[in-house]
């Protein structure tokens, strides 16, 4: 990644959730927060922005700790548990993305009241979120919008495959607003899949991996470990897939909706 980032001139990185195995972190103070990110990615060129979103691993563990971990870190960005990011922060003014915390809105988190995920869950006003969604990118004038969030929607993958409440609660919002892509973690794997207009694009693939298979609308799947690199500018966004040697797997250039690639003068 860090090669990578150096190459290609990175702005920023965007993490899709799961950030510290098995149970997230219990402070500001977890010694995780060394032996699984600032002692991990060490490069140069991968000291700047982290956008972060919230999986399920990390509401095992105390989600607050990661908002106010922000507060100090030069680099970990967190506002709160789902968070707009303006393009023209991190050098894309055609761009806005949508960071939002999808836990909250899995049913079978909240099964076991006693465990420390159901509490954290419980206390989160999913309502308030998908109002919060809704209004954001009813407003947002981008020419991209992209949500990023760490449960699937649609997915090929063994260990979890379609996540059934964010097809009902978040698929509509991308379709009703034109969101070209949303890009997500949960599966150990890596994804391209094109429904009805809308990108999935899988990046779960930073550490372990579990077998994939092709879905219906899938472009790309493999089961290697790795990362995505993502550029855009106002009429192309180009996602590629390199495992952990750096080696490129797949890329694909997404034109606008209404935007032609290719076509003759």
């Amino acid at each position: 990644m860090g090669k990578t980032a150096e190459s290609l001139g990175c702005r920023c990185v965007f993490s899709v959730g799961d950030n510290f195995y098995e149970d997230g972190v219990q402070s500001t103070n977890d010694p995780q927060w060394r032996s699984s990110f600032e002692d991990i990615y060490s490069a140069r060129s991968l000291q700047i922005p982290w956008y972060v979103a919230l999986g399920n691993h990390d509401y095992r563990g105390v989600p607050q700790a990661q908002i106010d971990y922000a507060k100090s870190s030069p680099r970990w960005r967190m506002p709160s548990r789902y968070y707009k990011v303006g393009g023209a922060s991190i050098g894309a003014p055609h761009l806005d993305l949508f960071v939002i915390d999808t836990s909250p809105l899995v049913h079978k988190y909240r099964e076991n009241v006693h465990s420390r995920i159901a509490l954290n869950v419980e206390s989160q006003d999913v309502h308030a979120q998908l109002r919060w969604l809704d209004a954001q990118l009813g407003s947002s004038t981008a020419a991209w919008k992209l949500v990023v969030a760490h449960h699937t929607i649609y997915s090929g993958g063994s260990g979890h495959g379609d996540t059934p409440e964010t097809k009902e609660l978040i698929e509509p919002l991308l379709r009703k607003h034109h969101v070209q892509a949303y890009i997500n973690g949960h599966d150990h794997d890596m994804q391209h899949i094109r429904r009805d207009g809308v990108d999935y694009v899988c990046c779960g693939a930073g550490s372990e991996v579990r077998p994939v298979e092709a879905t219906t609308g899938t472009l790309f799947c493999e089961s290697v470990s790795g990362f995505a690199a993502i550029a855009s500018d106002p009429e192309v966004l180009t996602i590629e897939f390199r495992d952990f040697t750096g080696g490129s797997r797949y890329r694909s250039a997404i034109p606008r909706r209404g935007v032609a690639i290719g076509t003759a003068a």
